[in-house]
């Protein structure tokens, strides 16, 4: 890794001062700096001199996000981001407000190379992972542009998280360390299409984070045809992985569920999940499709998204419909992203 100051912890930044000849306190002032006061140029860093400012500058790099884009939706207080990295790539991110207060969906690639037929972020494929100082100073740009306090992430936008598994590990041991933002783990929400891997191996770090299943068929054959990722991780691998994860953890796992018109939100498909997850404490999140040009299905009908609730309510599972936030400015992931790419 080169010497990027916001992406590491406080023992590497003790290390790099020694290096620099500096006394090591001097590591706990810069990260407090980065991750507290969200300070992102040096020159506001008063604490320290002109010359050990000019040698941080001359030996290191801070990978930041730049606003290039902010969408403010007229039905709702969501705002959506599009961001442009130091590589002069872009990535989006969206901010939501709810009653216990602001959340922010982060993006944790540029592009995803998952495939899912329904989602604009895998359209034109991978392009890189983000670093985990660009994941976070999504939000840290965020609150800076807002002047508030996110409380709650989730890890849902542009990408598969897990994919990009160590510096989603490094992520979270930043943004919760207590000499800098200090956000709970539990107000964290990880969202994977299945990696039963990288599922087992996130077990072993005893997060008390909330994780998310893109699930979207419980029916294995017809969940290929939308996710081809089904064909790496097949249910006999990912089921036992979430099994094996939550006697670890002892946490309820989510399940999204995008409901597709004819496809996937019939009685047969709502027996279906209850088939797969009968031993899984879980919680179904059921989301209408969101159409995107590339993607010709069209969502389910507000009777039948009502309907297949009932259906798994009636099989005892706790179910909630998505609410829809920042309709008007295409709130989804990959969306504002590919329209920018596009002009």
């Amino acid at each position: 890794m080169n010497n990027i100051i916001n992406n590491m912890y406080i023992s590497e930044l003790e290390t790099y001062f020694l290096d620099l000849g500096e006394k090591k306190f001097r590591a706990k002032q810069l990260f407090e700096a980065i991750h507290k006061q969200k300070i992102k140029n040096l020159d506001k860093l008063t604490t320290f001199s002109q010359d050990l400012k000019d040698k941080i500058n001359n030996s290191s790099e801070i990978y930041g996000v730049k606003k290039v884009l902010e969408l403010k939706s007229k039905l709702d207080e969501t705002k959506k981001y599009l961001f442009e990295l130091h590589d002069e790539n872009v990535i989006e991110s969206v901010l939501m407000k709810y009653k216990y207060g602001y959340t922010v969906c982060i993006s944790t690639q540029v592009g995803c190379k998952m495939g899912c037929a329904f989602c604009a972020s895998t359209k034109k494929g991978l392009i890189r992972n983000l670093y985990a100082s660009e994941m976070l100073d999504e939000i840290y740009e965020i609150e800076r542009l807002n002047d508030i306090n996110v409380s709650n992430i989730v890890l849902m936008g542009s990408g598969e998280a897990l994919d990009n598994f160590d510096e989603l590990i490094r992520f979270i041991e930043l943004i919760s360390a207590k000499e800098g933002k200090n956000l709970s783990k539990r107000n964290i929400t990880i969202s994977t299409c299945g990696l039963a891997d990288k599922i087992l191996k996130l077990a072993e770090y005893d997060y008390p984070i909330t994780l998310t299943i893109s699930l979207h068929n419980a029916d294995e054959e017809e969940r290929k045809k939308i996710m081809p990722i089904t064909r790496k991780y097949p249910f006999d691998e990912l089921i036992p992985a979430l099994k094996e994860y939550q006697a670890k953890i002892n946490k309820r796992i989510s399940f999204e569920y995008v409901l597709i018109d004819g496809l996937n939100d019939s009685y047969q498909s709502a027996l279906d999940i209850k088939n797969l997850l009968k031993d899984i404490k879980s919680h179904i999140n059921l989301i209408p499709l969101n159409k995107i040009k590339e993607y010709d299905e069209e969502p389910s009908t507000s009777e039948n998204i009502n309907k297949f609730k009932k259906y798994l309510e009636d099989f005892g599972f706790n179910v909630t419909i998505r609410r829809e936030l920042g309709a008007d400015i295409n709130a989804s992931c990959g969306q504002l992203r590919n329209n920018y790419l596009e002009q």
